[in-house]
């Protein structure tokens, strides 16, 4: 039986940033200090070990989180790699909700980008701690102490900084670290040889000691044990100091920084010292409703489903109890038994057997069939359900068809399998044109997904232009009362239903409530009004897309002993769907994407200018860097605007202008701006 402090011994963490941060750098530098690689792996040259999928070598991005296990001064350390792009947020999602702890990347130059805080909130939302390394600092332009004021004010949080950086830009050497006020220095910035650890510069003393300083303030005003030596003027030794930060960071009232420069092999290990030190074991933080007990029943949950030649792999984090190759466990949610062929220790692209797994571990299930993403794996006789992943709505559409009859049998085995893979991706048939619609986050997942039916499945399809995602929705109340009623011969069918429908905020997606009482419309019916009402929302009633946050209420109705069933039911709950949503003044709705614009200063107003053709709406806009040259600009930009923006923006600043956006909302589409998009 392993004991608790064994198991403290194990950190679950994920790598997060915005793309191009130096995150996938960064795990590589991770695996080649402790020994999990014996050579460094550079994204550029295609060689990174993390981003083993072709797609991924090729295009010099992470596509797929990537979990690996390493090992760090007698600690495990499950590492999970996820992707920067706004289009594979899924991963970020889903790896975030199963992970104790996170790192988060920050260009030294950049600072606190657009995914970066999109990311933060969601580790908010799962109540992960988190460390921030300031990566990149050997570049021109680099700033660490603008950065940690970035990460304070955007992202709202206390920064702890624990190092300074010595040198700046090209001169960058070492930190010095405010705990054991050292200086840590790399000479060998190729070969990842180590640092040697000196005292603090002369040139650097008075400025260590300030933000010494701060550092024992911050921690006296979150810390109770070191508020006591602090008031008393008493200097705490580095292990109280240590198990203070440690507190603080588990709790979530600070967040410490690092600095450093994956790249140039510089800040790496004591990154690696700061997770085992400062973020929590598995258990620690109480985010589920389950203990962290290896010694009771089973508790774990899926969040992530991959296939391969050799079958599909789940992994799956457990929150409680122990698994062990050959068990049967009941998939919660749909009540089904599974059986756990193999378990394995997941490296990347490589899988270790393991013959038992316990709580707090993360890893990949061979055998089970029917296990979705989100879906709860626990003992038989103890079923338990966890809270589950939400995917988030897609927001753009491509018509995808098969080339040829030989490619349509591949086309549906291969979708059926990438919507599967990626809970992100969704599938529907266009009532009008009978079409398949593939939709997701942006043209980079489409593009992707494509390129893997045709490599991984070997079909071959024809692709429709991409297409804004539009969705209607209602914006006043109304009533509708509908009664269906048919009698040829044999049974009838007879249902009454009245309802009412509510417009909700955006997000808030379709709900519904019966409120019938003394059995107007008999209980065993009632679910099959909800699926009416969802039916006909699928299909839209302006313009034939789905209709979105509203509220369905079933006030009353009718049934006939005889007649009534489910299906005449769902069918007048369709028909009173629709009368009342026309009464509602439904609207379309368009997705707005928040862009950001890095510009050279002399193009600022070209790209203002473009932007306000697009129908964008400029929030604002600041200085990058100390020259004051490159300038950000914010903005809200429909998506329907934004198809082809780089080849626009390239020209029009000479190629020196890049951008990078992600959905923020919906919001009410111009008549006109629909019509050109059909059109």
């Amino acid at each position: 039986m392993e004991s608790r402090k064994e198991r403290r011994k194990l950190r679950n963490i994920g790598i997060i940033a915005h793309v191009d941060a130096g995150k996938t750098t960064t795990s590589e530098r991770i695996l080649f200090y402790t020994g999990a690689s014996h050579r460094l792996g550079e994204v550029h040259d295609g060689a990174a070990a993390m981003d083993f999928d072709p797609q991924e070598q090729a295009r010099g991005i992470t596509i797929n989180s990537a979990a690996t296990t390493v090992f760090w001064r007698g600690h495990q350390i499950n590492l999970i790699d996820t992707p920067g792009h706004i289009d594979f947020n899924i991963e970020v999602n889903r790896s975030l909700r199963v992970l104790d702890g996170a790192v988060v990347v920050f260009d030294g130059v950049a600072g606190v980008e657009p995914q970066t805080e999109t990311n933060w909130r969601l580790a908010d939302r799962y109540r992960v701690p988190r460390l921030a390394f300031v990566n990149k600092l050997d570049r021109t332009g680099a700033d660490f102490l603008r950065v940690v004021g970035m990460i304070e004010d955007r992202l709202g949080v206390v920064p702890l900084v624990l190092q300074l950086p010595i040198g700046s830009e090209g001169d960058f050497t070492g930190v010095v670290d405010l705990v054991t006020m050292q200086a840590l220095l790399w000479h060998d910035s190729t070969g990842g040889a180590g640092y040697a650890t000196q005292a603090v510069p002369q040139a650097q003393a008075e400025r260590a000691a300030a933000w010494r300083e701060r550092l024992l303030e911050t921690l006296a005003e979150h810390d109770d044990a070191l508020l006591e030596d602090y008031l008393a003027g008493r200097a705490p030794t580095e292990d109280a100091v240590r198990a203070a930060i440690r507190r603080a960071t588990v709790s979530g009232a600070v967040v410490p920084v690092l600095a450093g420069s994956a790249f140039k092999n510089k800040g790496v290990e004591p990154l690696l010292d700061a997770v085992t030190a400062y973020l929590p074991a598995p258990g620690e933080v109480e985010r589920h409703e389950v203990s962290a007990a290896p010694d009771e029943p089973l508790v774990a949950l899926a969040f992530k489903v991959v296939h391969d030649a050799h079958g599909t792999l789940t992994f799956v984090r457990l929150y409680r109890g122990r698994l062990t190759a050959g068990d049967t466990v009941l998939n919660a949610g749909s009540g089904k038994r599974e059986r756990v062929a193999r378990l394995y220790e997941m490296h990347a692209d490589r899988k270790q057997e393991r013959d038992v797994a316990v709580a707090g571990d993360i890893v990949a299930i061979a055998g089970l069939k029917a296990t979705m993403t989100g879906d709860t794996l626990t003992d038989p006789a103890h079923p338990v359900v966890l809270e589950k992943i939400d995917a988030p709505e897609p927001v753009i559409d491509v018509a995808i068809e098969p080339k040829g009859h030989a490619d349509q049998a591949g086309l549906s085995r291969g979708l059926q399998v990438l919507v599967q893979e990626d809970p992100s991706l969704r599938l529907r048939q266009d009532p009008e044109s009978g079409q398949t619609l593939l939709s997701g986050m942006g043209e980079l997942q489409l593009e992707v997904t494509l390129e893997k039916l045709r490599t991984r499945f070997s079909v071959e399809v024809t692709v429709g232009r991409p297409q804004v995602a539009y969705r209607e929705t209602l914006s006043r109340a109304a009533d509708a009362r509908y009664l269906h009623r048919k009698q040829s011969g044999g049974p009838g069918q007879y249902a009454e239903v009245l309802l009412h429908f509510e417009p909700l905020a955006r997000g808030e997606g379709l709900q519904f409530e019966s409120r019938i009482s003394g059995g107007a419309v008999p209980r065993e019916f009632v679910p099959a009004v909800e699926a009416g009402i969802r039916r006909a929302a699928a299909q839209g009633v302006l313009a034939g897309y789905p209709v979105v946050d509203f509220k369905a209420t079933l006030l009353d109705g009718g049934y006939h002993e005889r007649d009534s069933s489910a299906l005449a039911f769902e069918t007048a709950a369709a028909a009173a769907f629709r009368e009342g949503a026309r009464d509602a003044a439904p609207v379309v709705l368009e997705p707005v994407m928040a862009v950001e614009v890095v510009t050279p200063a002399d193009h600022v107003g070209d790209v203002i200018g473009d932007i306000h053709r697009r129908r964008g709406l400029v929030r604002g806009q600041s200085q990058r860097g100390g020259s004051g040259n490159t300038v950000v600009v914010e903005a809200h930009v429909p998506l329907a605007g934004m198809f082809g923006y780089i080849g626009s923006l390239r020209a029009l600043s000479s190629g020196r202008a890049g951008f990078a956006m992600q959905f923020d909302h919906y919001a009410v589409a111009p008549a006109r701006a629909v019509a050109e998009s059909a059109g």
